[in-house]
């Protein structure tokens, strides 16, 4: 049995969203998961009338009264409110009673929540919050995509190295190229922190790193090494381009509407627009903690949590936590060798 805790009251349109998308995911998802709802029952039960075919059986339900706001201090709020539903959540994961957390609540508290709670591999200086952008190929792994505006050289490395793994583990790439975000491709550009990961990235065994990139690199792939699979930068950056993106993708889609209504209409088009939709890749992993800790956008759809569920399952059952774990020990062990 597999057991995803839903933080179902931190979301924007909380617990509409939450619950609709954890009945969606049940009906996709195998017998042996199991949805563990966080939160106001009351509000939980109210939506959840909405569903009556849903398999109560394979829902559990987590009394958590409180929530963190999106505007509060993430530290602060971690600890005067133990009994929201985001810390709950991350208790479940914590005593072994759950496999993995999927929120939308405050990005920030959940860092915090999850490395305080959790705990960080060793190695891992910091968490990263890993997100998936379409591009003209296979999606491109940005991170940090927002957990971190400030990143150290040396944990701009650290991010590179749990893409890597998340990229070999989970979508199936065994050698993925990894691009350092800047200003230029040459060796000078950018400011101390990126030049210095830059070379740090050049000597890292075991990282297939190609060099500078620039945003235009992102979805249309390199000059030189064609498309890239991951993209790191730190989280000011990050979710600049991440939140650029998506404006983008609805920009498209606003101007076939005026332009050429009727083309939306036809399957291929369907499609395409499909690739590009946010909500499809479901939420973004934050990478490094002990354990699995989906993060979603606070205005996320239901079609957003049913594919942030899969994306927490896919996880757990590629046993990603151990897997960085693992190769982090193996890593450090190898430099001090």
């Amino acid at each position: 049995m597999i057991r995803i805790a839903l933080d179902a009251m931190g979301g924007d349109n909380a617990p509409q969203a939450e619950v609709e998308g954890a009945v969606r995911a049940l009906n996709e998802l195998p017998p042996e998961f199991v949805i563990q709802l966080v939160g106001r029952r009351d509000a939980i039960e109210a939506e959840l009338a909405r569903h009556p075919g849903v398999d109560r059986a394979r829902l559990e339900f987590h009394e958590a009264p409180d929530v963190i706001g999106m505007d509060e201090k993430p530290l602060t709020a971690i600890r005067k409110k133990p009994n929201s539903s985001m810390v709950v959540a991350l208790g479940l994961q914590k005593s072994g009673a759950s496999d993995a957390l999927v929120s939308a609540g405050n990005t920030g508290a959940l860092l915090v929540g999850s490395t305080i709670l959790l705990g960080l591999h060793d190695g891992v200086d910091r968490a990263t919050v890993a997100s998936l952008i379409p591009s003209t190929d296979d999606p491109v792994l940005l991170l940090d995509a927002g957990a971190t505006v400030d990143c150290s050289p040396r944990e701009l490395v650290g991010f590179a190295w749990l893409g890597t793994i998340y990229m070999q583990d989970v979508l199936g790439r065994p050698n993925p190229k990894v691009g350092l975000l800047n200003v230029g491709e040459e060796d000078e550009k950018g400011n101390a922190a990126a030049k210095e990961a830059h070379q740090l990235l050049r000597q890292a065994s075991g990282i297939n790193y190609v060099g500078n990139v620039e945003g235009r690199d992102i979805v249309a792939g390199h000059h030189a090494f064609g498309m890239l699979d991951i993209v790191v930068c730190d989280g000011f950056v990050g979710n600049i381009v991440l939140k650029f993106y998506e404006s983008v993708a609805k920009l498209i889609v606003r101007l076939v509407k005026k332009e050429s209504p009727a083309v939306l209409q036809q399957p291929e088009i369907r499609g395409v627009f499909r690739h590009l939709d946010y909500s499809e890749y479901g939420g973004a992993p934050l990478l490094g903690v002990k354990g699995v800790a989906i993060v979603c956008h606070g205005s996320s759809s239901p079609n957003a949590f049913k594919n942030a569920i899969r994306v927490a399952s896919q996880a757990v059952a590629h046993d990603l936590s151990a897997h960085i774990g693992a190769k982090f020990a193996r890593r450090d062990a190898e430099a001090g060798a």
